[in-house]
């Protein structure tokens, strides 16, 4: 028997409306410590990994381990159906075939459940290795947002360039050209607006503004964002969701050879 009990169904709505754009399907593992979500998007240039502690559940039971595939545009539908201030239950059987939503009114007047079909997802976990980076960014994920969606005017890339006086965000294309520079800030009366950079090493590399936009749905989840990047792997955009667990990010820089 597996059941996880959210009480507040506004959290789910927000983990799934920031995997959405980017996976059609996924597999959702589940086990005593919780759930776990690995799948490449459907171009296969980026990774999610998203993690949901057991015990920042309500109430977490799973007998054996199990592995949910669904489709996620189904699951945003029936979520559609909850109020944010629902009580969320997910419940299946050990070998089930299906999975089922139970939302509960706060003032238990109203309970609504939807079961829905599980799908045979054939997906492999990617070993994600441990990488010691040349340098991680803490900034407010509102300003993150904010970076990529304006420089998605001028360009198909951003170029991120990390040094020990801050962190530059720049992209060219057709109309001009627009550079956005962060120094690092030690804000302490508002630690959540502060941006701070731990770097072993200046790092610049360049990366595809769609996926950072996509990245950015997350943004309602986390007041904070990490970016993790190193030359020649792939940048980590990390979001922490509070008391509950966190959803990283992989997407592979662009490698700049073909601009002579």
């Amino acid at each position: 028997m597996f059941e996880a009990r959210l009480v507040s169904s506004s959290t789910l709505k927000k983990v799934l409306d920031a995997i959405k754009d980017l996976l059609n399907e996924a597999s959702f593992d589940c086990s005593d410590t919780g759930i776990q979500l690995q799948a490449m998007d459907s171009s296969h240039v980026s990774l999610v990994s998203l993690s949901l502690r057991s015990d920042g559940f309500d109430k977490y039971r799973c007998d054996r381990n199990l592995t949910m595939g669904m489709n996620l545009a189904s699951m945003t539908k029936i979520l559609k159906c909850a109020n944010n201030d629902d009580i969320v239950t997910i419940k299946a059987q050990d070998d089930a075939d299906s999975v089922t939503f139970v939302f509960e009114s706060k003032k238990q007047e109203k309970i609504s459940d939807y079961e829905m079909k599980l799908m045979n997802l054939d997906q492999e976990h990617l070993g994600i290795p441990e990488t010691d980076f040349s340098c991680i960014i803490h900034m407010p994920s509102g300003e993150f947002a904010r970076i990529c969606r304006d420089l998605s005017q001028f360009g198909e890339s951003v170029i991120i360039s990390c040094t020990k006086e801050g962190v530059r965000f720049s992209s060219s294309g057709d109309i001009g050209s627009a550079n956005i520079k962060l120094a690092q800030t030690n804000n302490i009366d508002k630690e959540e607006e502060s941006v701070s950079i731990d770097l072993q090493e200046p790092v610049t590399l360049t990366f595809a503004c769609q996926y950072l936009n996509s990245f950015t749905k997350a943004t309602p989840l986390s007041s904070r964002v990490s970016l993790s990047m190193s030359a020649n792997v792939p940048l980590v955009v990390e979001y922490d969701i509070p008391d509950l667990g966190h959803i990283r990010y992989y997407l592979a820089p662009k490698i700049e050879e073909d601009e002579n």
